[in-house]
């Protein structure tokens, strides 16, 4: 796979498709404190990864394109975050959009092992090493051995995606599936203007 490195937007033309996976890397969890500094993408072919500094002003107007491209559905693993970091720092909403770690909470429901590396084992019989999950991602020299891992993220989310989807069609979960990615925005803007959502729809 070929690993192609942007600085602050798309400068190149994406291929034609009807799915993308993305995937995110920040300094942090906090969306208010640490900055987004890397967005993956991948349709099949080159994984393109963008990359923003720490003066950055995120205007990329053809990332923002393809985000909102009504046309594109956009594949993520634990969406909620990477979505989160996007509408925050690029200004834009996701959709529609896949969620693989909701996915997998709705149909594999007799374990609790719903991460990246558990799924790509567990349904794809692939080993990932997340050793650079907690590296420097602010450097604006990226090592290979993270350019590798931040493409090895997004590369196998299609396959994921269509083997959660075989899932929850045999066990009647599809619609359910669709309620959730759908409701996702929400849940960001409430993450966003501080609202607790459990606490949101408790009886208290």
């Amino acid at each position: 796979m070929e690993i192609v490195l942007h600085q602050e937007d798309l400068h190149a033309t994406f291929p034609k498709t009807d799915w993308v996976s993305i995937d995110t890397e920040a300094m942090g969890l906090n969306p208010f404190r640490d900055r987004l500094c890397l967005v993956q993408l991948y349709a099949g072919d080159t994984c393109h990864l963008v990359q923003f500094g720490p003066d950055s002003k995120y205007h990329a107007p053809k990332l923002k394109a393809l985000l909102e491209n009504p046309k594109i559905t956009k594949i993520f693993h634990y969406a909620r975050f990477d979505i989160m970091m996007i509408k925050k720092y690029l200004g834009v909403s996701v959709a529609p959009l896949y969620c693989t770690k909701l996915a997998s909470k709705l149909a594999r429901t007799s374990t609790d092992r719903h991460s990246l590396k558990d799924l790509c084992h567990s349904l794809l019989g692939i080993e990932l090493s997340k050793q650079e999950q907690s590296s420097d991602w602010g450097r604006l020299d990226l090592t290979e051995a993270q350019k590798q891992y931040a493409a090895t993220d997004v590369l196998h989310l299609h396959d994921l995606r269509q083997k959660l989807d075989e899932m929850l069609k045999r066990e009647n979960r599809v619609k359910l599936a669709e309620g959730c990615f759908k409701a996702l925005p929400t849940c960001i803007d409430l993450d966003l203007l501080g609202w607790e959502i459990g606490a949101l729809f408790s009886h208290k």
